[in-house]
C-alpha cells in the first residue's frame, strides 16, 4: 500500500509540483473566484495529501479512502486559508488534512461509540484548541470540565473513547515489514524468574529518577493511569506529563543497559 502508484485513479508519480511563486499567484486568483486556478492549485498540492496520509497506512485503512478524505481536508484548507496570515499554505493545510483523516477514522471505527460521547469529545477538542490559542498552554481536565459544564469523569471517558484502537498487527517501530508487531510482544512473563529479576532492576533504576519523574512512572505504569489523569492529579499539562514520562523512560533505559 505504501508504494502504491495509482490512488483514486491518480498517478501519484506524475503529480505536479508548484513553486512558491506559482502557489502565491494561484491563491490570489482563487480568492478572485478563478475556478481553473483552484483546480490547478488542488492538483499541485495532492503530493502534500499523499505525504500526510502515509502516516495512517498502518491503521489498515484503504489508501483510496484515506486519499479522498485527505483531499477533503485540503479543499477545506484552501477555502479557509488567508494569505494575510503570513504562513506557508502547507503549514496551515497539514493540520487540517490530519484532522479530517482522524475524524474519518474515529467515526468509522469498528468499535461503536455512542453519538453523545462522540459529540462531547468533539466539543472537548474544539474547546481545548481554543484554550491553547488563548492561553498558550493545554487546559487541565478540571478547566475543560468547567468550560463545558460536565464532570471530569465524562471528559476523560469521552477522550479515551475516541482514541484509535491499536492493532495487534501494528509495527512497534515504523512501517517496515521486518519490524516486530504488537502481537509479537504479548506474552505472560509474570511468573518467570527473569520477570522478577527485571522487576528488581527496574525498581532500582527508578530510584535514580527525580521525584516528579518517579511519581509519573508509578502512576502511569504501576497504577494504570492515563496521561490526562496524571496531569490533572499533579497540576501540569498533558504535554508536560508526556515529556517527563519520555525522559524518565530514556533514563531507565540508559541505566538498564
Amino acid at each position: 500500500m505504501i508504494n502504491k502508484v495509482e490512488i483514486c485513479g491518480v498517478d501519484t508519480s506524475k503529480l505536479p509540483i508548484l513553486s512558491n511563486e506559482e502557489k502565491t499567484e494561484l491563491l490570489q486568483k482563487i480568492k478572485e473566484g478563478d475556478n481553473e486556478a483552484r483546480t490547478k492549485f488542488i492538483n499541485g498540492n495532492l503530493r502534500l495529501v499523499l505525504s500526510v496520509i502515509r502516516r495512517f497506512f498502518s491503521k489498515g485503512e484503504n489508501a483510496d479512502d484515506l486519499f479522498q478524505i485527505g483531499c477533503v481536508g485540503l479543499i477545506k484548507a484552501i477555502d479557509n486559508f488567508e494569505m494575510e496570515q503570513n504562513v506557508q499554505f502547507s503549514t496551515y493545510a497539514v493540520p487540517m488534512i490530519i484532522g479530517e483523516v482522524k475524524r474519518y477514522l474515529r467515526d468509522n471505527s469498528s468499535i461503536r461509540i455512542s453519538r453523545s460521547i462522540k459529540e462531547l469529545a468533539y466539543k472537548i477538542i474544539v474547546e481545548k484548541d481554543k484554550f491553547i490559542g488563548e492561553k498558550n498552554r493545554e487546559p487541565t481536565v478540571d478547566e475543560l470540565a468547567n468550560l463545558l459544564n460536565v464532570s471530569k469523569e465524562d471528559i476523560i471517558m469521552s477522550l479515551d473513547a475516541v482514541q484509535s484502537p491499536l492493532s495487534l498487527q501494528e509495527p512497534v517501530n515504523g512501517n517496515n515489514v521486518d519490524n516486530i508487531n504488537v502481537e509479537d510482544q504479548i506474552s505472560d512473563k509474570k511468573n518467570s524468574d527473569n520477570y522478577w529479576a527485571e522487576t528488581i532492576t527496574i525498581v532500582e533504576a527508578m530510584k535514580k529518577l527525580n521525584d516528579k519523574e518517579k511519581m509519573i512512572i508509578n502512576k502511569r505504569f504501576f497504577e494504570g493511569r492515563t496521561q490526562i489523569e496524571v496531569a490533572d492529579e499533579i497540576g501540569i499539562s498533558q504535554a508536560q506529563v508526556s515529556r517527563l514520562e519520555k525522559n524518565a523512560i530514556n533514563h531507565i533505559k540508559r541505566l538498564y543497559k
